[in-house]
Protein backbone atom coordinates (compact mmCIF):
# COMPACT_ATOMS: atom_id res chain seq x y z
CA UNK A 1 0.00 0.00 0.00
CA UNK A 2 1.19 3.34 -1.16
CA UNK A 3 0.90 6.23 1.49
CA UNK A 4 1.62 9.50 0.95
CA UNK A 5 2.09 12.18 4.02
CA UNK A 6 1.45 15.91 2.70
CA UNK A 7 4.51 18.35 2.73
CA UNK A 8 4.04 21.89 3.78
CA UNK A 9 6.40 22.92 6.20
CA UNK A 10 4.10 21.69 9.08
CA UNK A 11 5.92 20.34 12.02
CA UNK A 12 4.97 16.68 13.21
CA UNK A 13 5.48 14.56 10.34
CA UNK A 14 8.23 12.95 11.99
CA UNK A 15 6.08 11.46 14.64
CA UNK A 16 3.42 10.47 11.82
CA UNK A 17 6.48 8.49 9.71
CA UNK A 18 7.36 6.43 13.02
CA UNK A 19 3.63 5.46 13.90
CA UNK A 20 2.98 3.92 10.61
CA UNK A 21 6.19 2.09 10.67
CA UNK A 22 5.13 0.44 13.47
CA UNK A 23 2.25 -0.58 11.17
CA UNK A 24 4.14 -1.85 8.69
CA UNK A 25 3.69 0.71 6.58
CA UNK A 26 6.74 3.09 5.12
CA UNK A 27 5.32 6.41 3.50
CA UNK A 28 6.31 8.85 1.04
CA UNK A 29 6.60 12.80 2.10
CA UNK A 30 6.00 14.85 -0.83
CA UNK A 31 3.83 18.17 -1.99
CA UNK A 32 3.98 16.63 -5.47
CA UNK A 33 0.88 16.90 -7.00
CA UNK A 34 0.97 13.74 -8.83
CA UNK A 35 2.41 11.73 -5.78
CA UNK A 36 -0.23 12.23 -3.65
CA UNK A 37 -2.79 11.64 -6.68
CA UNK A 38 -1.21 8.12 -6.87
CA UNK A 39 -1.04 6.95 -3.24
CA UNK A 40 -3.57 4.53 -2.14
CA UNK A 41 -4.11 6.53 1.22
CA UNK A 42 -3.15 10.20 1.71
CA UNK A 43 -2.53 11.77 4.85
CA UNK A 44 -2.32 15.44 6.25
CA UNK A 45 -1.14 16.44 9.21
CA UNK A 46 0.50 19.08 10.93
CA UNK A 47 1.43 21.44 14.03
CA UNK A 48 1.69 25.35 12.90
CA UNK A 49 -0.28 28.03 11.74
CA UNK A 50 -2.85 27.95 9.68
CA UNK A 51 -2.15 31.17 7.39
CA UNK A 52 1.15 30.12 6.80
CA UNK A 53 0.48 26.84 6.20
CA UNK A 54 -2.32 27.86 3.72
CA UNK A 55 0.34 29.98 2.14
CA UNK A 56 2.55 27.36 1.98
CA UNK A 57 -0.44 25.16 -0.42
CA UNK A 58 -1.22 27.90 -2.55
CA UNK A 59 1.97 28.56 -3.46
CA UNK A 60 2.29 24.86 -4.79
CA UNK A 61 -1.54 24.45 -6.02
CA UNK A 62 -1.97 22.11 -3.13
CA UNK A 63 -5.15 23.92 -1.90
CA UNK A 64 -6.62 22.46 -5.26
CA UNK A 65 -5.16 19.24 -5.25
CA UNK A 66 -6.39 18.52 -1.76
CA UNK A 67 -10.32 18.61 -1.93
CA UNK A 68 -9.86 16.95 -5.10
CA UNK A 69 -8.58 13.24 -4.28
CA UNK A 70 -10.71 10.22 -4.32
CA UNK A 71 -8.93 8.15 -2.20
CA UNK A 72 -8.69 8.30 1.70
CA UNK A 73 -7.54 11.11 3.07
CA UNK A 74 -7.01 11.89 7.19
CA UNK A 75 -6.26 15.11 8.13
CA UNK A 76 -4.43 15.39 11.87
CA UNK A 77 -4.70 18.48 13.93
CA UNK A 78 -3.73 21.70 11.78
CA UNK A 79 -4.96 18.98 8.87
CA UNK A 80 -8.16 18.94 10.18
CA UNK A 81 -8.47 22.93 10.65
CA UNK A 82 -7.17 23.75 7.13
CA UNK A 83 -9.74 20.98 5.68
CA UNK A 84 -12.74 23.49 7.23
CA UNK A 85 -13.96 26.45 5.65
CA UNK A 86 -12.31 29.38 7.50
CA UNK A 87 -10.29 29.81 10.51
CA UNK A 88 -10.14 32.71 13.59
CA UNK A 89 -6.26 32.02 13.44
CA UNK A 90 -5.14 35.06 11.62
CA UNK A 91 -8.61 35.06 9.56
CA UNK A 92 -7.23 32.38 7.51
CA UNK A 93 -9.27 30.58 4.67
CA UNK A 94 -9.23 27.37 4.34
CA UNK A 95 -10.05 24.59 2.16
CA UNK A 96 -13.51 24.04 2.58
CA UNK A 97 -13.87 20.60 2.51
CA UNK A 98 -15.58 20.73 5.72
CA UNK A 99 -18.16 23.61 5.37
CA UNK A 100 -17.39 24.55 9.26
CA UNK A 101 -15.80 27.33 10.74
CA UNK A 102 -12.82 26.79 13.19
CA UNK A 103 -12.83 29.28 16.36
CA UNK A 104 -10.33 29.70 19.01
CA UNK A 105 -11.52 28.23 22.26
CA UNK A 106 -13.22 31.36 24.19
CA UNK A 107 -11.36 32.42 27.47
CA UNK A 108 -12.51 31.06 30.60
CA UNK A 109 -11.34 30.88 34.17
CA UNK A 110 -9.66 27.50 34.82
CA UNK A 111 -9.13 26.81 31.34
CA UNK A 112 -5.54 26.99 29.80
CA UNK A 113 -4.78 27.57 26.44
CA UNK A 114 -3.92 25.78 24.30
CA UNK A 115 -5.27 22.12 25.47
CA UNK A 116 -2.73 20.51 26.09
CA UNK A 117 -2.66 16.74 27.09
CA UNK A 118 -5.13 13.64 27.29
CA UNK A 119 -8.83 14.22 26.99
CA UNK A 120 -11.58 11.67 26.51
CA UNK A 121 -13.88 11.30 22.99
CA UNK A 122 -16.99 10.49 22.62
CA UNK A 123 -19.46 9.93 20.19
CA UNK A 124 -17.90 7.80 18.35
CA UNK A 125 -18.36 6.74 14.49
CA UNK A 126 -16.97 3.93 12.38
CA UNK A 127 -15.12 3.22 10.78
CA UNK A 128 -12.21 5.33 11.96
CA UNK A 129 -13.24 4.30 15.62
CA UNK A 130 -14.26 0.80 14.64
CA UNK A 131 -13.03 -1.85 18.24
CA UNK A 132 -12.84 1.71 20.15
CA UNK A 133 -14.55 1.76 23.68
CA UNK A 134 -17.26 4.55 23.48
CA UNK A 135 -14.68 6.87 26.06
CA UNK A 136 -11.59 6.65 24.90
CA UNK A 137 -8.35 9.03 25.58
CA UNK A 138 -6.31 11.03 23.14
CA UNK A 139 -3.54 13.27 23.43
CA UNK A 140 -4.63 17.12 22.27
CA UNK A 141 -2.44 20.15 21.70
CA UNK A 142 -4.43 22.93 20.35
CA UNK A 143 -5.87 26.63 20.75
CA UNK A 144 -8.61 26.03 17.54
CA UNK A 145 -11.35 23.84 16.98
CA UNK A 146 -14.04 22.53 14.74
CA UNK A 147 -17.75 23.91 16.08
CA UNK A 148 -20.26 20.47 15.98
CA UNK A 149 -21.84 19.81 12.93
CA UNK A 150 -23.12 17.45 10.74
CA UNK A 151 -19.79 15.74 9.67
CA UNK A 152 -18.92 15.56 13.72
CA UNK A 153 -17.17 11.65 13.90
CA UNK A 154 -16.16 12.34 17.73
CA UNK A 155 -16.81 14.74 20.01
CA UNK A 156 -14.67 16.27 22.98
CA UNK A 157 -15.68 18.73 25.89
CA UNK A 158 -12.88 21.33 26.33
CA UNK A 159 -14.47 24.61 27.36
CA UNK A 160 -17.12 23.59 24.97
CA UNK A 161 -18.29 20.64 23.29
CA UNK A 162 -16.32 20.55 19.89
CA UNK A 163 -15.52 18.04 17.04
CA UNK A 164 -12.36 15.65 17.89
CA UNK A 165 -12.96 14.26 14.74
CA UNK A 166 -15.03 15.42 11.01
CA UNK A 167 -15.72 12.67 8.15
CA UNK A 168 -16.97 13.68 4.64
CA UNK A 169 -17.32 10.83 2.08
CA UNK A 170 -13.21 10.10 1.44
CA UNK A 171 -12.05 12.62 3.93
CA UNK A 172 -11.47 11.96 7.41
CA UNK A 173 -9.75 14.43 9.82
CA UNK A 174 -8.99 13.99 13.39
CA UNK A 175 -8.26 17.22 15.92
CA UNK A 176 -5.79 14.96 18.46
CA UNK A 177 -2.59 13.09 17.21
CA UNK A 178 -3.19 9.40 16.83
CA UNK A 179 0.83 9.36 16.50
CA UNK A 180 0.89 10.56 20.00
CA UNK A 181 -2.56 8.45 21.99
CA UNK A 182 -0.59 5.19 22.62
CA UNK A 183 -3.03 2.08 21.60
CA UNK A 184 -5.81 3.88 21.02
CA UNK A 185 -4.26 5.97 18.45
CA UNK A 186 -2.65 3.26 16.71
CA UNK A 187 -6.00 1.34 16.56
CA UNK A 188 -7.52 4.54 15.06
CA UNK A 189 -4.61 4.55 12.13
CA UNK A 190 -4.68 0.83 11.52
CA UNK A 191 -8.72 1.78 10.74
CA UNK A 192 -7.52 4.72 8.51
CA UNK A 193 -5.30 2.12 7.05
CA UNK A 194 -8.14 -0.71 6.45
CA UNK A 195 -10.77 2.23 4.59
Amino acid sequence: MKVAIVKYNAGNIQSVIYALNRLGVDPIVTDDPEELNKADKVIFPGVGEASTAMRYLKERGLDKVIPALKQPVLGICLGLQLMCKHSEENDTECLGIFDVPVQRFPHQENVKVPQMGWNKITHLKEPLFKGLDTESYVYFVHSYYAVLNEYTAAQTDYAVPFSASLHRDNFYAVQFHPEKSSEVGEQILRNFLEI
